[in-house]
């Protein structure tokens, strides 16, 4: 590795802590708690872990995990496999209830672990690599990294004011 793929690796492990924190010791129901029909603890994490997971596997040319390694069908949400949550409504948010911390964090977990391995062969020729060439300016690996953190980040401290917003 180098400093730019030692920063992200740092960056995801953060998102992993929070992850973790904000879901342990949460039962289904407080996790699919939606305060003001906001977006739940579980949405949001699944989403943030889907969000991941997609536009790792695209930067990579893999498998999504979440279809590789079984965790569509153990989410056995009412989504086709490639959905990531964008987009979705308040009912779609809603049927993202009832999951376990476990099957949560597990997820992450894999996705986390998957995205380490990842970048671990990934070096500062790579981050100048272009892998989306619909915006202007074309994306290059390492933007596309950088936003993936951003991202993330934001909806995990959105589930982590919403676990606040629990104990109130």
């Amino acid at each position: 590795m180098n400093a730019s793929t030692d920063l992200l690796v740092d960056a995801f492990g953060r998102i992993r802590e929070v992850v973790e924190d904000v879901v342990t010791g949460l039962d289904p129901d407080e996790l699919g708690t939606r305060p003001d029909d906001a977006n739940s603890i579980a949405w949001l994490v699944w989403h943030l872990t889907r969000i991941q997971d997609d536009h790792l596997a695209g930067v990579a040319g893999t498998e999504q995990v979440w279809t590789a390694d079984g965790w569509y069908d153990r989410f056995g949400l009412p989504f086709p496999a490639d959905d990531t949550g964008y987009g979705h409504t308040g009912k779609d948010v809603a049927a993202v209830g009832g999951l376990s911390a476990q099957l949560l964090t597990g997820y992450h977990g894999a996705v986390h672990d998957n995205t380490v391995q990842y970048l671990a062969g990934v070096d500062d020729k790579d981050m100048k690599r272009v892998v989306d060439r619909a915006w202007t300016p074309p994306v290059t690996l390492g933007v596309r990294l950088v936003s993936v953190v951003a991202d993330d980040l934001q909806h995990a401290g959105q589930a982590a004011y919403v676990r606040g917003l629990l104990g109130r």
